[in-house]
């Protein structure tokens, strides 16, 4: 039988190439952790690092041992949060989960309702990219938590729950110096020969940007890559190029950029909201996620 000790250990030497800085990290002597790492060797029957001057590399075993570490971490923390629930140890706390585009525009309008209804439970929000909303639900370090997908990557889970809140069309944004500004709407074939601005980081955004021009018979000529919507308008206004951006990210639009409707097709996103499965919700939760559906619908009556 593997000492799961002993595997957490080697997990956390795997992800620091070094035995060590895993000392150094856990405040353990490095020969200690050479010990027990020995020991899980032993145990396996078989090699799981090679030593070398400047840290360590992982054998076949070890990789397929350190996934499997990875999994036992996330599935204890998701275990001790589940126990602290049911003891009460996190009474009057409500964790959820978003992403930057609908914290800045659909997330507010709840928050300030649910304080007002319920100032007792102290909320907590988590922002961060698709795969951190996923290994918090899955922690259980969130309740709930916003998502996004599109209709090429829906996401569809055996152990999550979606609830659909809303459809968020993207838009086109050009220069007030653009001969298009002031038109109100425009498709892509009318931009075909313009140059882009897209998000960086293979940013889903210049997924849908790619895909929808393909469809439309061209390939955007990139000019510039932005690193949120802020950075993408300013250079826009200063008439790099064009931009395609989701309605929600544009609560505030800056001087010299001129905002049109795409007519169809456009790439359009949903906004979900998602739990796991066999969690099931508490009162706090089901009451943010009524006001959630609130606040979609008002903003599906201004889209």
């Amino acid at each position: 039988m593997l000492d799961v000790r002993r595997i957490l250990l080697f997990t956390e030497v795997a992800r620091r190439g070094s035995v060590t800085a895993t000392a150094r990290a856990l405040n353990y002597t490095p020969s200690a952790v050479s010990q027990q790492i020995s020991r899980l060797e032993a145990e396996a029957g078989q090699p799981l690092l090679e030593r070398h001057a400047r840290g360590v590399t992982l054998t076949d075993a070890g990789r397929a041992l350190a996934e499997r570490g990875e999994r036992i971490e996330r599935e204890l923390t998701a275990a001790g949060n589940e126990l602290a629930d049911f003891a009460g140890l996190r009474a009057g706390t409500l964790r959820i989960g978003t992403f930057p585009t609908v914290g800045a525009s659909l997330l507010p309008q709840a928050v300030i309702a649910f304080r007002e209804a319920r100032p007792d439970v102290r909320l907590t929000v988590r922002s961060a990219r698709i795969a951190g909303l996923w290994s918090m639900l899955e922690n259980r370090e969130i309740e709930l938590s916003l998502m996004w997908d599109y209709d090429w990557c829906r996401i569809d889970r055996e152990d999550a729950a979606v609830t659909p809140l809303l459809d968020d069309p993207p838009a086109l944004l050009v220069s007030d110096r653009h001969p298009l500004a002031g038109h109100g709407s425009a498709s892509l074939a009318d931009l075909s020969g313009d140059p882009w601005i897209t998000r960086a980081e293979s940013h889903p955004v210049a997924e849908a940007l790619d895909r929808s021009c393909r469809a439309a018979g061209f390939e955007p000529q990139i000019a510039y890559e932005a690193h949120d919507y802020q950075e993408a308008q300013a250079m826009v206004a200063a008439g790099i190029g064009v931009a395609l951006a989701p309605t929600l990210a544009l609560e505030g639009i800056r001087p010299g950029v001129s905002v049109l409707l795409l007519q169809p097709p456009a790439p359009v996103r949903r906004i979900l909201l998602v739990r796991m499965a066999d969690h099931a919700l508490t009162p706090a939760a089901r009451a943010f996620a009524g006001l959630l559906r609130k606040s979609a619908a008002t903003r599906t009556s201004r889209i």
